[in-house]
C-alpha cells in the first residue's frame, strides 16, 4: 500500500462527491483535522472509518487502500518519459528512493537513463546493489502505483492530457 496514493485518492473521492473536509467529517462523525491528516498522508483512517467511507462512496475498503486508477494520461510505466520533467519529478518525489529504483528494475534502459538524468542526486547503481533481487510482482506493483499516481494527478486536473 502506498500511503501517498491512498491520501491523494481519498482527497479525489471527497472532491468528486463535492464534499468539503468539514462536510465529510460530519458525515463520518469525526474531526475535519482527521480528514486533513488522511489527505496529506500523515495517517490513514481506522478500520471502522474505512468501512463508513466505503459505504458512503459505494466502493470496497481495498479500492480505497489500493486504488486502481483508470488510465488518463499513460497506460504503462514506460510512458512516464512522455510526462513533462518538472511534473514527473514532483510525482516521483512522492515515492521513496527504493520504490523508484524497484520500479525501474523492470524498465527499459531508455527509461532508466531518463530517470537517472531526472534525479542526478540519486546513486541508482548503489541503491540497486543494496536492494539486490526483488520479485517481479513487486516491480510490477511499484510500476502500477507510479502509473496510478500520474493518472490520478490528471483526474484531479493537475497536468494535461
Amino acid at each position: 500500500m502506498n500511503t501517498n496514493l491512498t491520501a491523494k485518492y481519498l482527497q479525489f473521492l471527497r472532491k468528486s462527491h463535492n464534499y468539503t473536509q468539514e462536510e465529510l467529517a460530519k458525515k463520518l462523525d469525526i474531526s475535519r483535522q482527521a480528514v486533513s491528516k488522511w489527505e496529506t498522508g500523515v495517517t490513514i483512517p481506522d478500520l471502522d472509518v474505512l468501512l463508513k467511507i466505503s459505504k458512503l462512496y459505494g466502493i470496497s475498503i481495498n479500492d480505497i487502500l489500493e486504488p486502481k486508477i483508470q488510465p488518463q494520461r499513460i497506460a504503462d510505466f514506460e510512458q512516464i518519459t512522455t510526462i513533462p520533467e518538472k511534473e514527473l519529478k514532483e510525482i516521483l518525489g512522492q515515492f521513496d528512493m527504493d520504490s523508484l529504483v524497484i520500479a525501474l528494475m523492470g524498465a527499459s534502459p531508455d527509461t532508466n537513463r531518463f530517470c537517472e538524468e531526472l534525479f542526478p542526486e540519486i546513486d541508482f547503481e548503489e541503491t540497486r546493489n543494496k536492494i539486490d533481487r526483488v520479485r517481479v510482482e513487486t516491480v510490477e506493483e511499484m510500476q502500477e502505483q507510479i502509473v496510478s499516481m500520474i493518472n490520478l494527478q490528471a483526474v484531479n486536473g493537475k497536468g494535461g492530457t
